[in-house]
């Protein structure tokens, strides 16, 4: 299968790219900077097996164009996309910027929207192909101090449940797998993306440090990503995929509270914990 991932220097995108050319398949690795790519391709000749390293900005609409149609060029179909790349974003409404809401909902959706519809009409043509999206349980439940992060990943999910019985009658699958805490760099980038906003530092300093010391707690537990990528070659194996797959006991439990929560009270009650 000729495979193209996003996001794939470090954490859940390199551990399924390494898992995805050892289970056989041509695998087109991409991420923005390309002068990042040793870790992956030091995984990737421990494993004894090849991935093609591309650069790719999800953010940028021609280099996403470009990046399939020189897929299709080079391998003369694309069989699985896997949307990967993404960014987390600690704050709480009052303290995003324009600039970093703009950025958030381009990264996390927007440009995940993009490339997904840009290999749509090759997968059509060619009879099928199968389309996974990693969001997290962020997209099923709203978490304090996450509301773009969150926002961005419920759009991703709302957007896939849509396509996916339109997708499905051209022979297309489209799955999303919604982790928990993983532990890759995520967190540690999540740490150094508050904005302070006049005023609104003191105002909820007290609700943030409560919060983060929850989230310290929960990534003591956290996933590894070759757990992750064991999941989604799963997915991408199978034959007939669901729609909606969780990572973990805990990814269950947490996305079951919120789908079965029709007025919202018993996931409203548990976060208030995290924060107050």
């Amino acid at each position: 299968m000729i495979t193209l991932i996003t996001g794939t220097s470090s954490g859940i995108g390199l551990a399924t790219s390494v898992a995805l050319a050892k289970a056989g398949h041509t695998v087109i690795a991409t991420m923005r900077n390309t002068g990042k790519s040793g870790p992956l391709e030091d995984a990737a000749a421990a494993a004894g097996v090849q991935v093609h390293i591309a650069p790719l900005d999800v953010t940028d609409p021609e280099a996403i164009l470009a990046t399939v149609v020189a897929v299709i060029a080079e391998h003369g179909r694309l069989d699985v996309l896997i949307n990967n790349a993404g960014a987390p974003y600690v704050g709480t409404l009052e303290q995003i910027s324009d600039e970093d809401l703009d950025w958030m909902m381009n990264l996390n959706f927007t440009g995940v929207a993009r490339l997904t519809r840009a290999a749509l009409p090759h997968m059509r043509a060619q009879g099928g192909g199968r389309i996974v999206t990693v969001t997290s349980v962020g997209g099923v439940l709203g978490q304090p101090f996450n509301d773009v992060y969150c926002a961005a990943k419920f759009a991703v999910e709302g957007l896939m449940q849509s396509l996916h019985p339109i997708a499905s009658a051209h022979g297309i699958h489209v799955s999303v797998v919604e982790p928990g805490a993983v532990a890759t760099e995520f967190v540690a980038n999540a740490g150094s993306s508050l904005t302070e906003r006049e005023g609104a530092e003191d105002a909820y300093s007290t609700q943030l440090a409560n919060y983060l010391e929850r989230t310290a707690g929960a990534y003591d537990a956290a996933q590894t990503p070759d757990e992750l990528a064991a999941v989604i070659r799963d997915v991408v194996d199978s034959d007939a995929p669901a729609f909606r797959y969780q990572t973990s006991e805990r990814s269950t439990m947490i996305a079951g509270m919120s789908l079965s929560d029709l007025d919202g009270s018993v996931v409203t009650s548990a976060t208030s914990t995290w924060v107050n």
